[in-house]
């Protein structure tokens, strides 16, 4: 026995060395000899000194990001390098319109990173926010028919029952004498965006799937609970620990070492698939049943209508997606529903408490629109027509824009190059070359596999291109626009606040919806001020507000709410 432990420890040690000397070789690779061939390298950028020292923290905080932005284009230019978390991380960050507007229209050739795509379907399944390629072609040709413009105003009813709702839960909240003050100048400390998403919620579970969360009475529903739960754990309280950085490397951790925020994903998804499966199968079924008895199926939420549309006729049987599919894109719709219009209008409201005279500005114009029956008096065709009323007030419309402009729901996103590929760019590009000279090239080179930074909050809030006042919020800026704000790409007037080209978000008429319908009832009804906590901005995931000091506490806008009353 003693003479063959020896050799077991031979063959134990050959086997490490085996298992090791290939992963150091790879290291030494990408630390000394890959980076010296990487183009991004010959572009201007900040220093970065130290081994682990990198950018991301100056570029993604939105505390100092417009700041950086401009330091780094008067400094260095509109097309960098900056260093990612690792030493051989070099990235492509633009504020060139043709550079960034060539990124986002070629979806095929730098898509979301498998990082990116892994956390996102660790979440919410591979719908279309994590789906590339072939797969997100066939989820979003299914998916587009149920957004279209008819099916989205017949959705304006509830978005403007719902709003009615929450009017109605706000005033009496406002005039319990116990909760708040009371008499004449009553108001009361209402954080706005706590409410506003749960509002958002029952909107996105009526329209989404023709189910009821009754969120704005109460928060009884373990669904919405699920749904609620699983995105403040695993999103707005995520601290980016390196727990969870590692774990994206290597899921195998969250296995056998889960801790609480992926326990509770867990049990959330368990939720999630066992409720939200239900109502999948139950609507196939009612959708069946009518086609069985010759009768088209009347349902106008979205799971209907992708339902609908994922069994259309002329849709070949290959184009078609799977429960599974259509599961992952009602977890997105919940996301990306309920979530961005949530912010948007909550930052936009925290927005009209800050410049209080915009604020009334906008309000007289609304009222201007205003029926003198009740909102819950009105049929639906006269609600569509007050809609229509409101959606084409110019001051209104200028709010919008500008509050989309100046604080995106999206800071900043990333992508990475699926091929070498050559980018053009608007202005010459100061470029290192081999022999040590410097010329001035009118594209870069990017390397298969480097990340390409889209900052968006950069590109929306650019001093050089939208005027010396692009920091501040002034929606008159849209009524006389600067003209190199239109070479600026986006879907959204000439912003990245809804993205660019083939992943452009789906959802931009229903969310313009939301946000105006909400607007509307809302500033009709009350009068918004800053309270006496500080406000900030944090990037996680999406641009999210909390109180200064208390971040752990998740998402906070709080704001004194109090009734509007006419002047005599």
């Amino acid at each position: 026995m003693s003479e063959s432990m020896p050799t077991s420890y031979i063959m134990l040690v050959n086997a490490v060395l085996a298992a090791f000397i290939p992963l150091l070789v790879y290291l030494l690779y990408l630390v000394f000899i890959q980076p010296r061939f990487n183009p991004l390298r010959k572009l201007p950028g900040p220093p970065s000194k130290r081994w682990r020292a990198d950018h991301l923290g100056m570029v993604m905080n939105p505390s100092v990001s417009p700041r950086m932005h401009e330091a780094f284009v008067k400094q260095y230019g509109r097309n960098i390098t900056i260093r990612g978390p690792i030493p051989w991380d070099y990235r492509f960050f633009t504020l060139d319109p043709v550079a960034l507007g060539h990124v986002m229209k070629n979806s095929h050739l730098y898509e979301k990173p498998w990082q990116s795509r892994r956390l996102i379907t660790g979440l919410i399944g591979c719908g279309m926010l994590a789906a590339e390629g072939a797969a997100h072609k066939r989820q979003r040709r299914v998916a587009t028919p149920a957004f279209s413009i008819q099916n989205m105003r017949a959705l304006v009813p509830l978005v403007f029952a719902k709003g009615h709702e929450l009017k109605e839960r706000w005033a009496a909240m406002i005039a319990d004498p116990i909760a708040g003050d009371s008499g004449k100048d009553a108001r009361r400390r209402i954080d706005v965006c706590h409410w506003v998403s749960r509002a958002t919620f029952d909107v996105i579970g009526s329209a989404g799937f023709d189910y009821q969360f009754n969120a704005i009475q109460n928060e009884s529903n373990e669904l919405f609970n699920a749904y609620k739960e699983m995105f403040e754990v695993a999103i707005s309280q995520q601290q980016g620990s390196y727990r969870g950085l590692f774990a994206i490397y290597f899921p195998i951790i969250d296995v056998l070492f889960p801790d609480k925020a992926v326990r509770t994903v867990r049990r959330c998804q368990g939720v999630i698939r066992r409720v939200a499966g239900q109502l999948v199968q139950e609507k196939k079924r009612k959708i069946a049943e009518a086609e069985a008895s010759g009768v088209a199926h009347q349902g106008k939420d979205l799971l209907s209508l992708l339902l609908r549309s994922n069994a259309a006729a002329d849709l070949p049987p290959e184009q078609r997606i799977s429960d599974e599919d259509i599961l992952h894109n009602i977890n997105t719709f919940m996301f990306a529903g309920s979530d961005t219009s949530s912010l948007s209008i909550t930052w936009t409201l925290f927005l009209l408490a800050r410049y209080p005279s915009i604020q009334t500005r906008l309000r007289a114009e609304l009222l201007a629109v205003a029926p003198t029956a009740s909102l819950a008096a009105l049929t639906s065709e006269e609600i569509a027509s007050l809609y229509a009323a409101v959606t084409d007030l110019p001051f209104l419309e200028n709010v919008v824009r500008e509050s989309l402009r100046l604080i995106p729901p999206v800071h900043s996103s990333i992508r990475v190059a699926t091929q070498d590929d050559v980018v053009p760019t608007s202005v010459p590009v100061r470029t290192r070359m081999p022999d040590g000279s410097v010329q001035d090239l009118m594209h870069v080179m990017v390397p298969k596999g480097a990340f390409i930074h889209v900052p968006v909050e950069g590109f929306n809030m650019d001093r050089e291109v939208w005027g010396h006042d692009a920091w501040a919020f002034n929606p008159d800026r849209w009524d006389n626009l600067p003209e190199a704000v239109a070479s600026q790409p986006g879907l959204y007037n000439n912003t990245l606040s809804f993205s660019a080209g083939p992943r452009s978000c789906i959802g931009l008429r229903f969310s313009i919806i939301e946000i105006k319908t909400f607007l509307y009832i809302l500033l009709t009804n009350f009068v918004f001020a800053e309270t006496e906590s500080q406000v900030g901005k944090a990037n996680v995931v999406l641009t999210r507000p909390y109180v200064i000091g208390k971040h752990m506490e998740g998402s906070q806008c709080p704001l004194y709410v109090s009734p509007y009353v006419a002047e005599a």
